[in-house]
């Protein structure tokens, strides 16, 4: 039976007019929807492949900071006593600020490398007559000197740039992590009281609530505690992180007669590329780590600043499980990311559907 409105008249029929325009109109909308999916194809793949990756590899990540920052026997002794102490839900704390910064962090950091592959590219063809990129994308060439600088400097102006964003995220994250063992002093006498009790002071508290902790003890620049190991790291790391993945991937796609996006190219690059950097980048990471665990226990006159120290065995503890992390980490990542943009790439839209139905909205709109 027909519903009636609430005079109790019937609905007026709707014309074939009114019907045409709201097919017309969700025609519209998408493809309005393909075109910015095109457009921000990179941004989309980002951010969607790096909640999975995130997720899928959180407590190697968790494990590996706290062997950092805390002196423990082997990887098992750390869950250990992290299941001891904390139980299942230690190996998660602090996961929900991370989802969202390393997401962030990661689409803006590629959206740079984007921007800044494409820039470099246009430079070295100006001065050498060949593009990095038409070389790297040619079936049976291999990388050359300008490829690799080229995605190099991409990957290192990215790195350097998100620098300004990632700190303090990476700080709260940090914080989070480790808040049980500043709290104790790890259990095994590793703290003064004074540190023990700064460090409990952290304990249970959310993202914003540790921001404004740091805020109280060290004031807003405590918030970038670190900045400068940061910094270094990240600018190195990112340059050789995607030097070797676009690299890497090309080497295996040649090899195999495939395109460079090819599924097993891909896996393998994106868990080589996060071995290769974490590799030559650990132990400034190490050193980071130590430093933002000292600025969150103690005074700013007494934080002792730490050495990198490229060839001491404790600045490698936690090595192998972050290797084995990036791997993880790495090979889910790009492997969504290419899956993700070769899907929106065939997205297809009309710009003259476009054009025709603004336009007979803007008709519509002035008829009112």
């Amino acid at each position: 039976m027909p519903e009636t409105r609430d005079d109790g008249q019937l609905p007026k029929p709707q014309s074939e007019k009114e019907r045409a325009h709201q097919i017309s109109r969700r025609l519209l909308l998408t493809h309005q929807g393909f075109k910015v999916a095109k457009e921000y194809r990179t941004e989309i793949a980002a951010s969607s492949s790096s909640l999975l990756s995130t997720l899928a590899a959180y407590p190697l990540d968790s494990v590996k900071t706290r062997m950092q920052a805390y002196k423990f026997s082997s990887f098992a002794d750390c869950v250990e006593h992290t299941y001891r102490s904390e139980g299942l839900h230690g190996f998660w704390r602090g996961v929900w600020s991370p989802l969202a910064s390393i997401t962030l962090v990661r689409t803006v950091s590629f959206s740079i490398y984007q921007k800044a592959k494409y820039t470099y590219d246009s430079w070295i063809f100006r001065s050498t007559g060949q593009s990095p990129l038409v070389v790297a994308n040619t079936k049976n060439a291999m990388p050359t000197l300008a490829t690799m600088a080229c995605f190099g400097a991409a990957g290192a102006t990215a790195g350097c740039v998100i620098s300004f964003i990632a700190c303090p995220f990476e700080l709260t994250k940090l914080s989070a992590q480790i808040a049980v063992l500043m709290s104790k002093g790890n259990g095994r006498g590793e703290a003064t009281a004074k540190e023990t009790a700064r460090g409990k002071s952290y304990e249970q508290l959310g993202t914003w609530k540790t921001a404004k902790q740091i805020v109280k003890y060290r004031g807003f620049a405590g918030l970038y505690s670190g900045f400068h190991l940061h910094t270094l790291r990240d600018t190195i790391g990112t340059g050789i992180y995607f030097m070797t993945y676009e690299s890497a991937k090309q080497v295996l796609a040649n090899a195999r007669g495939n395109s460079p996006t090819s599924p097993a190219a891909v896996v393998v690059a994106g868990g080589l590329c996060g071995l290769v950097s974490w590799a030559c980048i650990y132990p400034i990471d190490s050193a980071k780590s130590i430093y933002q665990r000292n600025c969150l226990t103690s005074d700013k006159k007494d934080t002792k600043r730490p050495k990198v120290q490229f060839f001491n065995p404790r600045m490698y503890r936690g090595l192998t499980v972050s290797m084995t992390r990036s791997c993880i980490v790495n090979a889910v990542f790009f492997s969504a990311f290419e899956m993700t943009k070769k899907y929106i790439n065939h997205f297809e839209y009309d710009e003259d559907i476009i054009r025709r139905g603004l336009e007979q909205q803007e008709e519509l709109a002035s008829r009112k």
